[in-house]
């Protein structure tokens, strides 16, 4: 009973805190651990470290449950529902950024850099993007989900091959995180947002299918003419803007589109007045107006008797999304990069 009590007395001596830092810091970065959740959901994340091999008494259990409820529940101040420094609705940072996102540090990315060549590169290649050997990590939910190394640590502390022979386990916790700043790194690199992005070669069909779907079954030479209006279009433009620019004329996808100065236009008629055409400003299930072309607005409540026709100029194109198939997007590609 007395070994009970001081066992007790001792646990209820240790700072949270310090418990949070020496249990959970084993294998995480301990800022990074601070996703908010309720007590259940943190009574299961504890469990579940347990059961991947994380040795916590039941003492500090009860401790580090009440920590990250009271510390990092919903609505805390190190949760996201509240406002404050940092990142968006005032979640937890780490250096001032948001741990909703890593944000890569380019120094560690560097030394990660030297991880990577040394252990890594043979199995999953020079941009993470996977060989033979081993698995693509830009599209790894592991990857995805790690934050600053909290689901790389635990992983590759179980042991995983390396290139040199070693077990992974053997890299330290300032290894393992930098390896997931120049991984994340890799990952950004495939966004569009990136100063080295560049698209793929993605003028894979074939031509000739092209043409003759354009003037067949897309019927597509119904409105376009390669001697008219697409001549010299692929001169115009490179080939990843081209494919946007038909598939989606009206614009919006990727800043890709652009409808060359087409725009939808409503043409109103009211029970008793005449008819009135031009572009929307409202027009909702209760309200619509229009600004006409000589920039007057002309507002109605919509009502049975008001008649609204839409003339939208990409409504085809729209229509035909539901159409194509991989093959004809492909080929029309080919066919109109031709029409130089």
């Amino acid at each position: 009973m007395w070994v009970c009590l001081a066992a007790a007395a001792l646990a209820g001596a240790q700072e949270p805190a310090s418990v949070f830092q020496n249990v959970c810091g084993k294998c995480h970065p301990p800022e990074a651990v601070v996703t908010p959740r309720p007590r259940a959901q943190w009574q299961e994340t504890i469990n579940k470290m347990v059961d991947l091999g994380a040795k916590v008494s039941a003492e500090e259990r009860t401790i580090l449950l009440d920590y990250l409820s009271a510390t990092y529940g919903p609505g805390t101040a190190g949760g996201r529902g509240r406002g404050g420094r940092g990142g968006r609705g005032g979640g937890p940072t780490l250096n001032g950024a948001p741990l909703d996102r890593h944000v890569v540090d380019p120094e560690a990315a560097n030394r990660g850099r030297s991880v990577w060549v040394a252990e890594c590169i043979e199995c999953h290649g020079t941009s993470a993007r996977g060989t033979d050997k081993g698995k693509n990590l830009i599209q790894s939910d592991m990857v995805l989900h790690d934050r600053y190394g909290s689901t790389l640590v635990p992983f590759l502390a179980k042991g995983h091959p390396m290139q040199s022979g070693r077990k992974s386990a053997s890299l330290s916790q300032t290894d393992v995180a930098d390896l997931s700043h120049f991984i994340h790194e890799r990952v950004y690199d495939t966004l569009r947002g990136s100063s080295i992005f560049q698209p793929q070669q993605i003028v894979t069909g074939d031509a000739k299918a092209g043409e003759a779907w354009f003037n067949g079954a897309g019927k597509c030479s119904t409105c376009h003419s390669p001697t008219g209006d697409l001549k010299g279009i692929a001169g115009r433009y490179d080939a990843a803007t081209l494919q946007g620019r038909f598939l989606f004329p009206r614009g919006g996808r990727g800043g890709r589109g652009g409808g060359g100065g087409k725009q939808l236009t409503l043409t109103i008629t009211p029970p008793n007045g005449s008819a009135v055409t031009g572009i929307p400003v409202v027009f909702d299930d209760f309200d619509v107006s229009v600004r006409d072309d000589k920039g007057e607005v002309h507002a109605f409540t919509r009502s049975p008797q008001l008649k609204i026709v839409r003339n939208d100029p990409f409504a085809t194109h729209d229509q035909l999304l539901d159409v194509y198939t991989d093959k004809n997007m492909h080929d029309m590609l080919a066919y109109l990069v031709t029409l130089k």
